[in-house]
């Protein structure tokens, strides 16, 4: 397929206007969420790497491996839930 000038042209102006409108979006959610309490940052981050850890286990077909994952993973969503309740109650 041969790339045009018009077709370059166009391609790049639908970059831009991609990029531009991921801006936006991200301006309109810092300014409609608060930010998050050291609760939910551990717990969101306890939950991702238990979702590798299983993802892991899966691959290398290591059962242990996936176990401790799927713990890990529920023990970042219960402290992300902690961290909400606590951010609400602070709230009210």
């Amino acid at each position: 397929m041969k790339l045009t000038n018009m077709k370059l042209t166009g391609l790049f102006a639908s970059i831009v206007l991609i990029f531009c409108s991921f801006g936006v979006y991200a301006e309109e959610s810092q300014e409609a969420t608060p930010p998050m309490n050291k609760d939910q940052v551990e717990g969101r981050v306890g939950e991702t790497q238990g979702k590798v850890k299983e993802a892991t286990g899966v691959v290398l077909d290591d059962k242990k491996m996936k176990e401790e994952g799927k713990v890990q993973k529920n023990v970042g969503k219960v402290q992300k839930g902690y961290g909400e309740i606590k951010k609400d109650i602070e709230k009210s």
